[in-house]
């Protein structure tokens, strides 16, 4: 747990210096400062209003005790057992299974599964999923990855601003054309290398952390299998249009899903369910 919460809190150290570096390439010692506080600024806005616009793109509705008793029920019982405030509960009319948290933190905190999902996994392996998400909830693992999504867009903006402005030194003076040009390559792909390296060291995380809140890591373990082998086949179009928000899912949602390694927002699902396992058997 403490390795993982290090490597995070490395990484994300990492992405605001990338920000800062860039910000100073494009416009000197005022150009880090102003780029700093633009990004400041962004991720101010997306800590207050990122949840209600996901939940718009994916048209997520909220249910209730009435409209959705049993999986509402289900969601309140873990929230109980994780010692955190009832959230928002919300379905999405998609066929592929998955499901995610939103909110900028416990007291304002959502989650939303899909139809699919619901109508794949068996009772105690929905379990297990919601409560991965609610362990997401109770690591602030929103708040971590808006940040990191945010930072990684304003990087790869201000690497654009510099293939047409170029860059500043230290001095203020025009810096060399291809290293203008360099950067504009080079920042953003180092800016989603490290998005995604926080993205991954999280769901591991969380899967900890969710099979520790509904007591069962096998339930978990199973319904990671099941989603994996249904979701590539079944294509989630709000996810297409808004692949930002892909980190978000318990399983990477886009058809494109073949990139692996380094450029994934997800770990290998057969190594989380190896980890789950072990947890099992433990």
């Amino acid at each position: 747990m403490f390795a993982n919460w290090l490597k995070t809190s490395i990484l994300m150290a990492a992405i605001v210096a990338l920000f800062g570096v860039i910000g100073g390439f494009v416009g000197g010692k005022s150009g880090m400062l102003l780029a700093l506080l633009f990004g400041g600024a962004m991720n101010v806005f997306a800590y207050w209003f990122s949840d209600k616009m996901v939940l718009k793109m994916y048209n997520a509705r909220e249910v209730d005790a009435s409209s959705a008793p049993q999986f509402y029920g289900m969601v309140r019982e873990l929230a109980q057992r994780a010692g955190l405030p009832m959230p928002r509960v919300y379905l999405i009319d998609e066929g592929q299974p998955n499901a995610f948290a939103t909110g900028r933190n416990p007291d304002n905190a959502a989650v939303a599964a899909t139809s699919g999902i619901l109508q794949l996994l068996s009772a105690r392996e929905i379990r297990g999923v919601m409560a991965h998400e609610l362990a997401h909830v109770r690591h602030r693992d929103i708040l971590i990855s808006t940040i990191s999504a945010t930072m990684a867009g304003a990087i790869s903006a201000l690497a654009n601003f510099a293939v047409f402005f170029g860059g500043r030194d230290s001095e203020g003076r025009p810096s060399n054309p291809l290293a203008g040009i360099l950067v504009a390559l080079l920042a953003p792909l180092a800016a989603s290398l490290i998005q995604m390296a926080i993205s991954r060291a999280r769901e591991f995380e969380a899967d900890r952390g969710g099979a520790e809140i509904c007591g069962d890591p096998n339930a978990l373990a199973d319904a990671l299998a099941k989603i994996d082998a249904y979701a590539r086949g079944i294509p989630m179009a709000p996810a297409e249009a808004h692949p930002e928000t892909a980190q978000m899912m318990i399983m990477n949602p886009l058809s494109g899903g073949g990139i692996a390694g380094l450029f994934s927002t997800h770990p290998a699902t057969a190594e989380r369910v190896a980890r789950l396992r072990a947890m099992g058997r433990g």
